[in-house]
C-alpha cells in the first residue's frame, strides 16, 4: 500500500530534486565527495524523508514540525546550490534547473504548513485528517 505522503506533489517533487542533486553532484571534483557534494545530497534526501516521517506521526503538530525540518533542509540546499554555482561545479543552466525545482518544493512546503496550521486553528483538532491534500 502506498503511504499518504507518496500522494503529495511536494513529496514527489522533492524526490525529483533528490535525483537531480545526485545526478549533478556526480560531476563535482573528487575532493568534494565528502564535502559539498555529500552535504547537498544529505540536505536533498532530508526533504522527502522528513515529509514522510511527519506523515507517519499521529498528530498535526508532529506533522508540522517535520515539515519545518524539511523546509529547513530545502533552505540549506538553496545555499549549497549557490555555492556550487559560485565554485563553477555546475553551469548556469544547471543552477537554474536546481534552483527552480527547489524553489517549487519550498513554496509547496510552506503552503502545506500554512494549510495544516489553518486546519488546526479552525477545527481545534491536533490529529491529521485521513486524506492529505495534494500540494
Amino acid at each position: 500500500m502506498m503511504g499518504p505522503h507518496k500522494n503529495l506533489q511536494v513529496w514527489q517533487n522533492s524526490m525529483e530534486l533528490v535525483s537531480l542533486v545526485y545526478k549533478k553532484t556526480r560531476n563535482f571534483p573528487r575532493y568534494e565527495v565528502f564535502g559539498l557534494s555529500s552535504q547537498m545530497q544529505r540536505a536533498a534526501v532530508s526533504i522527502p524523508s522528513n515529509i514522510a516521517e511527519g506523515y507517519g506521526r499521529d498528530s498535526n503538530p508532529d506533522l508540522i514540525h517535520f515539515l519545518h525540518i524539511a523546509l529547513g533542509s530545502s533552505n540549506e540546499l538553496d545555499t549549497q546550490i549557490l555555492i556550487a554555482r559560485n565554485e563553477e561545479y555546475i553551469t548556469e543552466e544547471e543552477f537554474h534547473q536546481l534552483e527552480d525545482l527547489n524553489d517549487n518544493v519550498m513554496r509547496k512546503l510552506q503552503s502545506l504548513i500554512n494549510t495544516r496550521r489553518k486546519y488546526e486553528m479552525q477545527t481545534g483538532q491536533t490529529s491529521k485528517p485521513q486524506k492529505p491534500q495534494n500540494l
